[in-house]
């Protein structure tokens, strides 16, 4: 049984042939993703809509504002007892400047050469996206890869 379902949506944001990420630090609940790159985007706060959410927390760990100009997809896992649904959008940056997020679950943003992000240390989720990105399903929904 299901004990928790966390919602958050991520943006994809891909200028110039890079994509920008942030850097995971270590959770206190989950410290599986330390030190790995995601996409900018998180959890939303109660009574918040997903698309607030994303350009929100593409402020807070980029120091970019954004713009989101299309829905990629849904994409969900389960851990244990807990439950998560992550919803994709393409966006684009519209001002501000890149800096890492002050006090929060990434330590670093940047800018990465699509070519390179296979090589990267990363979280699943950005294959997903990736692919939703490049693939562009009408269902919104790609199959995983083998687990790393």
């Amino acid at each position: 049984m299901r004990t928790s379902l966390r919602v958050a949506a991520y943006a994809v944001l891909v200028n110039d042939g890079g994509i920008l990420l942030s850097r995971l630090i270590p959770h206190l609940r989950d410290r599986s993703g330390a030190g790995r790159w995601t996409l900018p985007g998180g959890g939303m706060d109660p009574g918040e809509d997903p698309f607030d959410t994303v350009v929100r927390e593409v402020w807070e760990e980029t120091g970019h504002t954004s713009r989101m100009t299309a829905l990629l997809g849904v994409d969900s896992y389960v851990r244990g007892d807990r439950q998560g649904l992550r919803i994709l959008y393409e966006g684009e940056i519209t001002g501000g400047a890149l800096r890492a997020e002050p006090d929060g679950s990434t330590d670093l943003a940047a800018w990465h050469p699509l070519e390179a992000v296979e090589r990267l240390p990363h979280v699943e989720l950005v294959d997903v996206a990736l692919r939703l990105w490049r693939e562009r399903p009408a269902v919104g929904h790609v199959a995983k890869a083998s687990p790393r």
